[in-house]
């Protein structure tokens, strides 16, 4: 069976919708207004949601059009998602539109899948934002149709208007967030908050949808692919930021970034992010054609946490005192990359499916 070769490349209509999502980011999503929200009580941003949501039609990119969304693909969310990392957007794209979303194409729920689709209800999948695909789910008890338990770590639960549940009777229940007790939780990243999910004493009411395995399974597989493009942006914009300030700061009446080592600091984190960005877009593409997926996946995410994690660091050592301040916005993108350096699985997790799936001792 032949193999194609994966497209690497943008698109003339993914560098359009790319150039669309930016102009509206920053004009609604300045790094001072970030900062200001993950101070306040409600750290997501209702009003930028509903203009990438209702206003683009960006929820709906993974649904089909016969169910009520746009019919793209894995190529367009990815583009999505290095716009909204570049910004560290508090926004619950990654959660409702690619996570909860392809949990609901695999039980194929045409009712939720429609209100995920346009934007107006945000779905989140109730397991730990550390989970890797194929990991032990935590599951919580279905007992005389109710279900107890409780889930922690979990993304964006604060911004849900349905739980997807995974049960120990191998279900997965749709939930409304009001049944359940959403207790927040200490984050590093105010903008993509944490929360413990706890079904109360008397139990919840859920729906089933089909079988938690293979939904949860696919949704992690898919988040976790897709988090390589955000882990891009953020990388991106660390250095792309970086290299604009060194260019302005002076020392000795000359620009900072004309010193050698510095120079040499800079030139090893592009070969670093250039190497993501291939990554990132091979995950895009597996996941859009279904070739080679969960090794594509694997390699992305062993990859990308690393990088963007050391792209936000140098970012915040060569901005000198400034970047240190609370007011600038480059402590917003370390706590992002360290954040999602163990989201969806570690880099090490991900090393250890590499091994096994290409038949390899893990080291």
């Amino acid at each position: 069976m032949s193999r194609t070769e994966p497209d690497l490349l943008y698109s003339e209509e993914e560098e359009a919708l790319r150039a669309a999502v930016r102009d509206l980011l920053t004009d609604h999503c300045d790094p001072a207004g970030v900062i200001a929200r993950a101070e306040s009580d409600t750290p997501h941003d209702r009003a930028l949601w509903k203009s990438l949501a209702e206003g683009m039609g960006l929820a709906g990119l993974l649904v089909p059009e016969e169910l009520g969304g746009q019919g793209a693909t894995h190529r367009e969310a990815a583009v999505v998602l290095e716009e909204l990392g570049r910004a560290v957007a508090p926004v619950p794209y990654l959660a409702s539109a690619v996570a909860a979303t392809e949990a609901l194409l695999e039980c194929g729920d045409r009712e939720l899948l429609g209100r995920l689709a346009s934007g107006r209800t945000v779905g989140v999948l109730a397991v730990g934002l550390h989970l890797a695909p194929g990991g032990a789910q935590p599951v919580v008890r279905l007992e005389d149709g109710r279900l107890h338990g409780e889930v922690t770590g979990v993304a964006d639960a604060a911004a849900a208007d349905v739980l997807l549940v995974p049960a120990r009777d191998g279900g997965l229940y749709a939930v409304e967030a009001d049944a359940a007790t959403v207790t927040p939780q200490t984050s590093l990243d105010l903008t993509r908050p944490l929360a413990t999910v706890t079904l109360t004493l008397t139990g919840a009411q859920g729906r089933r949808l089909g079988d938690a395995e293979p939904a949860v399974r696919r949704a992690l597989r898919s988040a976790a692919g897709l988090l390589a493009s955000e882990q891009l942006g953020l990388a991106e914009w660390a250095l792309t930021e970086t290299v604009r300030y060194l260019k302005e700061r002076k020392q000795f009446n000359r620009p900072v970034g004309g010193f050698q080592a510095l120079k040499h600091r800079l030139a090893q984190l592009w070969l670093e992010v250039v190497s993501l960005r291939a990554a990132a877009r091979a995950a895009a593409d597996a996941l859009t054609t279904g070739e080679d997926t969960d090794l594509t996946v694997a390699v992305a995410q062993s990859y990308a946490g690393p990088v963007a994690v050391h792209a936000a660091e140098e970012a915040l050592q060569l901005h000198g005192g400034i970047g240190m301040t609370w007011e600038h916005p480059v402590h917003l993108c370390l706590k992002r990359a360290k954040a999602d350096s163990i989201a969806y699985g570690t880099a090490g997790a991900h090393r250890a499916a590499v091994a096994g799936l290409v038949g390899l001792q893990a080291p």
